[in-house]
């Protein structure tokens, strides 16, 4: 008996096949909507529903997209009937360890060797921040990447990098080349004339210390800019 017909029944009273964890074990994850298994994290619903009709809820108010569900503090989620700080810290950790699975496949696969790689590396770092962060990948000969480091954090509007920084750990890393990536909060990856003379700055210190600057990354929600496909390097 499948649940879409029993919308007053409580999970415990739902078919076994329909139960979120259960369905899990029986059929298997993928089988799962985004509710159900959201639902598993918060595990109680509330007095007046259940926990995959808080589930929804929780998705309906951000447009059903785990993207935006992923910008939220605890506290933003806490704004919400039903999630306390508990279940609130439990959606928060879940949806930052399924970014950092993301990151960490992308890592073991890709030589990050152009733009767009590069975003599809970084993007799911940046993306959700309301101010700027500057960071830097150090790379070997054969553009694997040896570490990152962030490098400084700003405002809405801008934040510099310190040309030491970088470098000291570029030395630290023995990395043979680097690239920088920033975001844009304002959504528009459109460099600003502070980001091309902070990259001519950094790609001429480089140049002392025989560490090339491969590119340097915007990266905004609506897309990315790399100075090194723009011809702009």
């Amino acid at each position: 008996m499948s649940k879409e017909y029993l919308p007053n029944l409580s999970i415990k009273q739902w078919a076994e096949e329909d139960r979120p964890r259960e369905k899990l074990v029986l059929k298997g994850k993928s089988t799962l909507s985004d509710a159900e298994l959201l639902a598993i994290l918060i595990s109680t619903g509330t007095k007046n529903e259940s926990a995959v009709e808080l589930a929804k809820r929780i998705l309906n108010n951000y447009k059903n997209d785990l993207n935006e569900l992923g910008k939220l503090s605890v506290k933003q989620l806490m704004e919400t009937k039903g999630i306390g700080e508990a279940k609130a810290i439990t959606i928060i950790a879940a949806l930052e360890l399924g970014r950092r699975r993301q990151a960490s496949e992308i890592k073991e696969k890709l030589q990050l060797n152009t733009g767009t790689l590069v975003n599809q590396y970084f993007k799911t770092k940046v993306t959700e921040l309301l101010h700027e962060e500057f960071y830097v990948l150090y790379l070997n000969n054969a553009n694997r990447l040896l570490g990152e480091e962030r490098i400084s954090m700003g405002g809405l509007a801008g934040t510099i990098a310190d040309v030491r920084i970088i470098f000291s750990y570029a030395i630290k890393y023995l990395s043979t080349s680097i690239i920088l990536i920033h975001n844009h909060p304002s959504g528009n990856p459109k460099p600003s004339q502070l980001d091309i003379d902070q990259t001519k700055k950094i790609k001429e210190a480089g140049k002392l210390l025989d560490i090339r600057v491969l590119d340097h990354v915007i990266i905004a929600e609506t897309g990315f800019y790399s100075f090194a496909d723009e011809g702009a390097m």
